[in-house]
């Protein structure tokens, strides 16, 4: 189909320094869990980027240097050629689709703890090192003789960079992760030499290695700076105002500006706390300081909102990692005007979690992601159906849509049955809670391509029995009913369930979303740690609620430090006026309150209320499947060649873990037994001689 006219300039080719992006869609660099453990799966993750349109793709933070590295986080390295062969391997998949491919060069400083290589690390002043994980190290004072260490690895890294085929290279200094931005800010850089005080001095580093990468590599590559737009410190760090300045001093030195906001969790806000486009007012103005091209962030998922960034004169590209990774393809599918088949990231950042945990990165949106080479998952082409004919799914919650669309799209007969009278299952209710209403584009997405697909039937009011399914006949069954909150307190701390007065008003999260809600005082027990507990109390408070949280953790939410968000929550039921009472667990619940007991020293705290909500953990809704399993030797009188329980009903988790299941589900339908063998590729290290 033709791009819609409105969309042409999205498609305009800009120059960058020496080289020229076919487009403006510019994915800047984000990590993936995978780093030098997983480069294989990571080159083919950014070639699937390059094929689906974008103009520019770059890699995730390169540590040049063994002296500045963020052990035990896995990012890619370029600390000698023998990194290269790595990295030369992206740049050349990237190169496959006419896309150029950047590199982004990364000294930690401060950040860097250097944990696996034991060098004393190094930052503009003396202090502690700035990790997530607050490691008792201090990073040392950098001398002239380290500063001049540090150009010469620096060009070293750039030589690099250029062999290895790459067409820019960025030097990191935003998220407060980088040494430029260490020397830039007030808040890291004490220094009364010619590098620390006025900003002028300040900016010498950034000068410098910036014109050392010009000397490395000629006119060959274009040289671009992640620069943080404000540092949210005040006077004390590097202000918006002072951003400004930087670049009205340094406007013509890079050949790009790359800006992102000042922390990490500023940066990458979930949905809940940032809305599309939500560092405008950071960004507006900077183009007429600099005659260099500009490109910014904001989960941008809509074309008209990144037309209106290009028109207006913010941007010049449009930069994305989230939207990226959502939807590979999102250039490709405005070019072809396919607007409705665009996988609409949702700001969960489930995504971030993979880097967080040192583990391989997930989407909920697209389960193929990191999957590209160790499963051989591409995101928009499924292989055609194997030798059966037809499907029966059992629930329409995130896991069953999922696996009805992927079959639907292998060319399978598919019959999707749900019990209830709407599509979506959990996500159908959680994006009603307070700030989740992206949660629904998990649904929209799978239900639109669904609708469209002749060979796929649905049905409501179709709450099923083992029975059913053998009358059925379908060749392969997969059950995914979904999961219930318990509600007898069973989670991490308590293994069994609680003493619990029958007088005393216990709901689940399932209960809330179902509109049954207390009232009065409400304690809040929070032994899940992800987003729900926090959700809940914000959403009773705005029914009325007097809301206690209490939460064996030392942090509200715990588990959302690795979606960037924690500090975030906190504050806004702190803001609420939430009681919280972290390191406590509830141990017994009467009739007009519960007891809590310290996690640490077991010292009991008696809480009055008129409710108790328990967030502690599901159940799977597995009678179907147990039913069907207990009459497996009937399974072959009755045509069934499969059936499998998938999702939530099998082992509660995250959405992604859902959507992930059934995606596995419909792709591995119909390939036969791999036995013991692993299920994906992986790289292994060999020994050195």
């Amino acid at each position: 189909m033709a791009r819609d006219p409105r969309y042409d300039i999205l498609f305009e080719p800009m120059a960058i320094g020496p080289v020229t992006a076919k487009n403006r869609f510019y994915q800047v660099p984000h990590c993936n869990g995978g780093g030098y453990r997983d480069p294989s799966a990571a080159a083919e993750m950014r070639r699937v980027k390059a094929e689906g349109g974008w103009g520019v793709v770059f890699t995730e933070q390169v540590e040049m240097h063994h002296t500045s590295e963020i052990s035990p986080y896995i990012e890619l390295r370029l600390w000698d050629d023998e990194d290269i062969p790595m990295l030369a391997k992206m740049a050349g998949k990237i190169h496959e689709f006419d896309c150029l491919a950047g590199v982004e060069l990364t000294y930690s400083g401060i950040n860097g703890p250097n944990l696996y290589t034991k060098e004393v690390p190094r930052g503009p002043s003396a202090g502690p090192i700035r990790t997530f994980t607050s490691d008792p190290v201090q990073a040392r004072a950098m001398d002239k003789q380290d500063i001049n260490d540090l150009r010469r690895w620096h060009r070293a890294a750039c030589r690099r960079s250029k062999e290895a085929g790459f067409d820019l290279i960025c030097l990191y200094a935003a998220h407060s992760f980088g040494v430029i931005q260490h020397f830039l800010s007030r808040a890291t850089n004490q220094r009364t030499d010619e590098y620390g005080g006025s900003l002028e001095n300040r900016s010498r580093l950034m000068r410098e290695l910036i014109e050392d990468a010009k000397d490395e590599v000629g006119d060959t590559m274009g040289i671009t700076l992640r620069l943080s737009l404000n540092e949210m410190l005040g006077e004390r760090g590097f202000s918006n105002a002072e951003v400004r300045d930087c670049i009205e001093m340094n406007a013509d030195v890079p050949d790009l500006w790359d800006l992102a906001h000042g922390s990490w969790e500023d940066c990458s806000g979930t949905s809940r706390f940032k809305e599309e486009g939500a560092q405008e007012n950071l960004v507006t103005g900077i183009k007429s300081l600099t005659a260099k091209p500009v490109v910014g962030v904001g989960r941008f998922t809509s074309p008209d909102a990144m037309v209106r960034q290009l028109k207006s004169g913010i941007l010049d590209f449009i930069g994305a990692a989230r939207p990226s990774i959502a939807d590979p393809f999102l250039p490709n599918k405005i070019d072809e005007d396919r607007l409705d088949d665009i996988r609409e990231c949702i700001g969960c950042n489930i995504c971030v979690t993979g880097d967080m945990t040192m583990s391989i990165s997930r989407c909920t949106q697209n389960p193929s992601f990191m999957e590209e080479w160790r499963k051989g998952w591409h995101p928009e082409n499924m292989q055609t159906k194997g030798a059966s004919e037809s499907v029966l799914i059992v629930g329409a919650g995130p896991a069953g849509l999922e696996a009805t669309r992927a079959l639907g799209l292998r060319g399978y007969q598919v019959a999707l049955a749900e019990a209830g009278t709407e599509l979506g299952g959990r996500v159908a209710q959680e994006c009603k809670l307070p700030n989740l209403s992206a949660w629904g584009r998990v649904r929209d997405y799978r239900e639109g391509q669904i609708r469209k697909m002749p060979n796929v039937d649905i049905y409501f009011d179709s709450a099923l029995t083992a029975e059913d399914v053998l009358e059925f006949g379908f060749e392969n069954v997969a059950v995914a009913t979904g999961a219930t909150w318990r509600r007898d307190g069973v989670g991490r701390f308590h293994l069994h369930p609680m003493t619990i007065a029958e007088e005393m008003p216990v709901f689940t999260p399932d209960d809330l979303m179902a509109g049954k809600l207390p009232t009065g005082s409400v304690v809040l027990f929070d032994d899940d740690h992800f987003y729900m507990g926090g959700v809940l109390a914000e959403l009773l408070v705005g029914q009325g609620c007097s809301v206690t949280l209490v939460t064996p953790s030392a942090y509200v939410s715990d588990w959302t430090n690795n979606t960037l968000e924690q500090h975030f929550i906190q504050k806004r039921l702190i803001e609420l006026d939430v009681d919280i009472h972290v390191t406590r667990a509830i141990s017994t619940v009467a009739s007009d309150h519960v007891t809590t007991e310290c996690t640490y020293s077991g010292r009991g705290l008696d809480l009055a209320a008129d409710a108790v909500v328990m967030v502690t953990s599901r159940i799977g809704n597995d009678e179907l499947w147990t039913g069907l399993k207990a009459r497996e030797n009937e399974w072959a009188g009755a045509g069934i060649k499969s059936a499998k329980v998938i999702g939530d009903a099998e082992a509660p988790a995250p959405i992604a873990w859902a959507t992930y299941a059934g995606h596995r589900f419909a792709r591995e339908l119909d390939g036969g037994e791999i036995g013991d063998a692993l299920p994906f590729r992986r790289e292994v290290a060999h020994l050195a001689v």
